[in-house]
């Protein structure tokens, strides 16, 4: 009698464990209020649906962590939420794993991905998620007149102060060529000459000085909040979000640079068919509208921002008066030449340049 009682209680936790096992993926993503727009977007709707536990890992960009998991077949990271130029690179390296749009869900009413999704926001070895965005920000507390267009974050005898960007070449040097006369269109074919990298260091080095270095968004909202900077370069997204906190943040739309991020899948992981299992969720219709309500980024489907109110879209960057005079950011050019500007920028950082007396101090 205990024998047969113990064989049925060992069928039923056999028969019920795999159904009730919980499942482990590692999606790795950026910080802040845009992270938590995939949390509270997609990534828990997912969790419940999928019985699976999804662990959000952190980071500031940057494949190295993928080439050093995809060489030693440790692959740790399951799915990346990259910058399309990033996602170049590793899928050019062999990174990546190929993604198939096909796969991908429909928009409600039939319509393809790959007819839904807006040009360029699909490649071979990533999915788009957001148009994002790169603006300039100020504090209105910091300010009798506030500065209104590109220009004024140049112009240190008129707004005296810090100024916040990037640690990075990407976005610096197209507004440092933009300052200095260069039309947005000719932007790329000027950079990509010697003669037109000088002329972009040139003019950064009038403001070098008081320049505050971040390199998450999180840190670029932090210089605003706690006055360390007057402006910055910041997401806009970041900046929506601190201005619903109650922050007396503005965005100068002027001159945006606007970029797509994409989700991309390492080679060589152990989790890959779940991970495109995810992929299919978050770049859902849904799923793409529902993050864009807690961030205001553009989603990458028309499905999608037809799905969001009047208001909300008149806060994106794809708005269509936000998009008078932006600078589309060259992710392909900067693919190709990220290695060969980077070693140049980390010089030119570690130099030390004197303040000209003609400037603020």
């Amino acid at each position: 009698m205990w024998y047969k009682l113990i064989v049925s209680v060992l069928l039923t936790v056999g028969a019920v464990a795999p159904a009730t096992a919980q499942q482990e993926l590692n999606v790795v993503s950026w910080d802040g209020a845009y992270v938590k727009s995939q949390i509270l977007g997609f990534i828990r709707p997912y969790e419940a649906q999928s019985n699976t536990r999804v662990n959000v890992i952190q980071y500031s960009g940057g494949i190295d962590n993928i080439r050093k998991q995809v060489r030693a077949w440790n692959v740790q990271w399951d799915i990346v939420d990259l910058e399309l130029f990033d996602a170049i690179r590793a899928c050019n390296e062999g990174l990546l794993e190929p993604l198939d749009p096909k796969t991908l869900s429909p928009a409600p009413d039939g319509t393809s991905a790959l007819d839904d999704f807006i040009a360029g926001s699909l490649t071979p070895c990533g999915v788009g998620n957001v148009v994002g965005s790169t603006v300039v920000s100020f504090n209105r507390t910091q300010f009798k007149t506030p500065p209104s267009t590109f220009d004024d974050f140049f112009n240190l005898k008129k707004y005296p102060g810090k100024r916040g960007l990037r640690r990075s070449p990407k976005v610096n040097l197209e507004w440092a060529l933009v300052a200095d006369g260069v039309a947005p269109e000719n932007v790329y074919e000027v950079l990509s000459t010697e003669a037109g990298l000088d002329r972009a260091f040139a003019m950064l080095d009038k403001i070098k000085p008081h320049i505050q270095w971040w390199q998450t968004g999180e840190e670029a909202i932090r210089m605003l909040e706690t006055n360390r900077v007057v402006m910055s370069s910041v997401y806009s997204g970041r900046v929506d979000d601190a201005v619903q906190r109650g922050e007396p943040l503005d965005i100068i739309w002027d001159h945006q640079v606007w970029f797509f991020d994409v989700w991309a899948i390492p080679k060589n992981g152990r989790n890959t068919k779940r991970a495109k299992e995810f992929l299919r969720f978050a770049s859902s219709t849904e799923s793409l509208a529902a993050q864009a309500r807690y961030i205001p980024y553009g989603p990458v489907r028309k499905s999608s921002m037809a799905q969001l109110a009047p208001e909300l879209r008149q806060r994106l960057p794809t708005a269509k008066e936000h998009l008078a005079t932006a600078i589309e950011l060259n992710a392909n050019w900067w693919s190709e030449n990220l290695a060969r500007i980077t070693p140049r920028f980390e010089q030119w950082l570690s130099r030390p340049v004197m303040v000209p007396k003609a400037l603020p101090r």
